[in-house]
């Protein structure tokens, strides 16, 4: 099991990357109002409905469903999901689960998708191969509880088309987070003001997306394994402690509130790719601090207050003669 891996479809849920993406709009204090829940058990109708994917299990002797799925059900118990033991792949989108607890007993899982639920908590126990968990549009406070060894995308969305009926995620913070290689927050619903804590609980992470957050420094990032970094649409007034990310290769600092470029270093061997569309930048001397990233080949500067003086690209340019592309333009235009 522990060298099983999921397909590009599967480490994909919920995942988006685009620096580009539009900005979701605000999530309605309409949310906070507590929803009336009827009960409604996962019945043995909707398990036979839902199983899925027979497969082998143990020495190969003996089969077994791994896969489930119940969306859109209401559903506010799980508990007879506790015998499926074999279980790998389990979606139970769109219903009224406020509890994990009936999930610990699936060792066996990977992949686990509960978008649109009650969640307040996402503690649950360790769980040795889960690599894909996808909580986007609950009710997450914080993010205790993350113990699982192989964590690889963590998919923690807030979303406007649940804005009315769940206001989603609310002030997130990052203390007691164990988990690996891929780490997704940030958008809309969630509200984390500080990185703190993630220096030794995801020191193996390799990308971690923090859109749409509350964050005013990139202190607390020290991720030395880390290769791509998404802080747009935080409120980043400074960069503290990126000289610990030797293997960064991209960065987005897009829709922040950055005026100055203090904090990048010559020990930022990797960063290849550099995004700070929309921030306070105005002078071309804080451009040439970026002069110590010696790979350095793709620039977005674009919607600063520098880019409207109009030999903005011939500056830039100077400062950074090995810049490939500059904004969305080749370099070599110029």
């Amino acid at each position: 099991m522990e060298g099983e891996g999921l397909s590009a479809e599967e480490e994909s849920v919920g995942q988006e990357e685009g620096e580009d993406d539009e900005e979701e709009k605000a999530l309605s204090d309409e949310g906070e109002k507590e929803e009336v829940l009827v009960p409604c058990p996962l019945t043995e109708e909707m398990l036979k409905e839902g199983l899925s994917l027979l497969c082998k299990i143990g020495n190969g002797l003996a089969h077994a469903y791994v896969k489930f799925e119940a969306k859109y059900k209401d559903l506010t118990d799980i508990s007879p999901l506790e015998c499926f033991i074999h279980l790998r792949y389990v979606d139970l989108s769109e219903n009224k689960l406020q509890d994990l607890s009936p999930l610990s007993n699936l060792t066996h899982l990977l992949w686990l998708k509960m978008d649109g639920n009650l969640l307040t908590s996402a503690h649950m126990q360790e769980l040795p191969y889960l690599q894909v968990i996808s909580f986007a549009h609950n009710r997450i406070k914080n993010m205790e509880g993350f113990t699982h060894p192989h964590l690889a995308n963590l998919n923690l969305k807030g979303g406007t088309d649940y804005s009315l009926r769940y206001n989603a995620h609310r002030k997130l913070t990052l203390s007691g987070v164990n988990s690996h290689y891929f780490f997704v927050l940030g958008h809309s619903g969630n509200k984390i003001q500080t990185a703190l804590g993630l220096s030794q609980a995801l020191y193996s992470l390799r990308i971690l997306e923090l859109r749409g957050n509350k964050l005013e420094s990139t202190a607390g990032l020290y991720l030395p394994k880390l290769k791509k970094l998404y802080l747009a649409q935080n409120a980043i007034r400074s960069l503290e402690g990126l000289e610990a990310l030797e293997q960064l290769s991209t960065l987005h600092l897009r829709d922040n509130e950055l005026e100055t470029l203090d904090g990048f270093s010559s020990s930022m061997k990797c960063l290849q790719y550099l995004n700070l569309r929309n921030n306070g930048i105005s002078s071309f001397q804080e451009v040439a601090k970026l002069q110590v990233l010696p790979v350095l080949q793709a620039l977005v500067l674009m919607d600063n207050p520098c880019s409207d003086d109009t030999s903005y690209r011939q500056e830039v340019l100077i400062q950074l003669p090995h810049l490939k592309r500059l904004d969305k333009e080749p370099a070599e235009q110029n």
